[in-house]
């Protein structure tokens, strides 16, 4: 594993490039923000507002949401620039009551909201076989996010659809220069999250289309005319920004601390999210506390080696309760649940020594392996 000399996240993890020089593009997108013309941007934005109130029958944009402070900023965003939107939320199997009460107060501040939920025996078949297929519990949550998203958006004639950060920009990938772009395959298939499968793929003796129905995307063209942005293109994200947003409408953070990363304001909506992050562990070498502190180095809130020795303090956060959760729910025992996790080890980047699974090289040489 290479890892970037500016934060600590590796050339394992999807997506991201390190460049000859030894730091990754995640890192000198961040560093190009000063040389943004922010102002110019949010101009750029005012534009988008405009083109999507004309086009608009009734809502100007759709927003997917969890309750989480960045969709809360979203929102909050939106109707501030006079937007009339409608929210829309993949209701997660096991929402925790912080999620629940978030979710409230991202309602509160006064918007239409759609609050769908999917067949708990639909979910239960397809999350397992999400863990089978790929590793990634969470592929189904994605896949549901994108498609029901779409779905509304055609279906009440909305043409715009306003997600959050640029994760490309944020945590490594291409970047995204237009300002606005058209709903495509090839977009969907970038930035779906649904390691390149659509909902017929996983249609079988356990799910049927019928089952499958919320996870269908609309043709693509039903989609022309609809357009979507990252508000993050327009407004420069951050973490804690969007976090005092959200607290002005009454989001609560989690008092006894993170469920999992370095954050207790993230990752708190549902219980699943954690396992899906981290088996991250066994396929890239990471967990989602990698990305949470290279993102306080970037914002120049932590040195490099203030990092390491908090991700050394903090450990592999293993979420054993939440992962006990998971098995009760998908009905399969912890044994099962490892056995399958350990189809997906890397074993370019694992090495057995002795009965012990290690990285070599790893960013912390005496790091306590488990």
């Amino acid at each position: 594993m290479r890892y970037c000399s500016r934060c600590i996240l590796p050339d394992t993890r999807p997506g991201l490039v390190i460049e000859e020089d030894g730091v990754c593009i995640a890192c000198k997108f961040h560093a190009s923000r000063p040389t943004i013309d922010w102002d110019a941007r949010k101009l750029l934005f005012q534009q988008v507002v405009e083109n999507a109130r004309a086009r608009s029958a009734g809502y100007d944009c759709l927003i997917p949401v969890s309750g989480g402070k960045d969709s809360i900023w979203q929102t909050a965003t939106c109707l501030e620039h006079g937007l009339k939107p409608l929210c829309v939320t993949w209701k997660p199997p096991l929402r925790t009551d912080l999620g629940r009460h978030n979710l409230n107060c991202l309602v509160n501040l006064g918007v239409d909201h759609i609050d769908y939920q999917i067949s708990p025996a639909v979910e239960k078949k397809f999350l397992l076989k999400a863990l089978e297929r790929f590793g990634a519990p969470g592929a189904p949550m994605h896949m549901a996010i994108f498609s029901i998203s779409l779905r509304l958006a055609v279906q009440f004639d909305i043409p715009l659809i306003v997600w959050g950060e640029n994760s490309a920009f944020e945590y490594g990938g291409a970047k995204e220069e237009s300002t606005g772009f058209a709903m495509t395959d090839a977009w969907l298939e970038k930035h779906g999250v649904t390691h390149g499968t659509t909902a017929e793929d996983w249609v079988g003796p356990e799910l049927s289309r019928k089952d499958l129905t919320p996870y269908y995307r609309p043709a693509i063209q039903e989609l022309k005319g609809i357009s979507a942005v990252f508000l993050g293109y327009y407004f420069p994200w951050d973490p804690t920004t969007s976090l005092l947003a959200a607290k002005k409408a009454g989001f609560r953070v989690r008092e006894e601390g993170p469920r999992l990363g370095l954050y207790n304001y993230a990752d708190i909506d549902d219980y699943f999210i954690s396992v899906h992050h981290w088996l991250k562990w066994y396929k890239f070498g990471i967990t989602r506390l990698f990305d949470n502190l290279s993102l306080e180095i970037r914002n120049g809130r932590m040195t490099r080696q203030q990092a390491i020795e908090t991700l050394h303090s903090m450990g592999e956060q293993r979420p054993k309760s939440d992962i006990d959760m998971f098995c009760e729910f998908v009905g399969i025992s912890r044994e099962y649940f490892f056995q399958t996790a350990e189809k997906f080890r890397n074993v370019d980047i694992w090495k057995k020594r002795g009965h012990t699974w290690v990285i070599e090289d790893f960013l912390i040489p005496d790091w306590a392996w488990d």
